[in-house]
């Protein structure tokens, strides 16, 4: 008959002395809270990572592929060019106003001179840009319209003579627009002075 231990014997017994642990347990229990530091050390990395992929920053500039160039008539060059055709038009007597818009369309000068129809301005401004919408006098662009005649319904055009485009390298660049002159034809004779004007 064998002696089991009794409550009173495991309770009262000695502690045993320690043991030592075998290599191979020792390398077991080190590789687990190796393993158990690591997880927390990858659990705190993960909770600060960013939930989604990264975003560019607002206003990072655009790449190469995504970017287009136009070129526009400076300030200076706009000035020297309205000038030019008014001048034209007063040597010849005439009150007239002159606009020069740019690529886009937005009017960068306008000049009215002395004794000029109040009709003029609006006028002026409309024929230079109806001339570098389509980069074509618009003398020309009025026989456009036996063809087209919707086209007088775009808004912002004037179909009457007196606008001329200002090209770069065959593109257009600028308009110029001259409105108050007795006749269309002399309009766009002094809107031509102002593109000579530029050189």
């Amino acid at each position: 008959m064998t002696n089991t231990p009794t409550a009173h014997d495991v309770t009262t017994a000695q502690p045993a002395k320690k043991r030592k642990l075998s290599t191979r347990a020792r390398l077991i229990t080190g590789g687990a809270a190796v393993a158990v530091a690591a997880a927390g050390t990858f659990g705190a990395v993960a909770v600060a990572a960013p939930a989604a992929p990264a975003v560019a920053k607002a206003g990072a500039p655009a790449q190469g592929k995504h970017l287009t160039q136009s070129t526009h008539l400076t300030l200076d060059a706009a000035t020297k060019a309205a000038q030019g055709a008014l001048a034209a038009a007063k040597k010849e007597g005439q009150k007239v106003s002159v606009a020069v818009v740019d690529r886009n369309g937005n009017t960068l000068v306008t000049l009215r001179g002395d004794g000029a129809g109040p009709q003029s301005y609006e006028s002026a401004v409309r024929k230079g840009f109806t001339a570098v919408s389509w980069n074509a006098p618009t003398s020309e662009l009025v026989k456009r319209l036996q063809n087209a005649p919707n086209l007088k319904d775009i808004p912002g055009t004037l179909f009457l003579p007196g606008g001329a485009p200002v090209q770069a390298q065959g593109g257009p660049v600028a308009g110029i627009g001259v409105a108050g002159a007795p006749s269309g034809d002399l309009d766009e004779k002094f809107a031509q002075a102002g593109v000579a004007a530029l050189g």
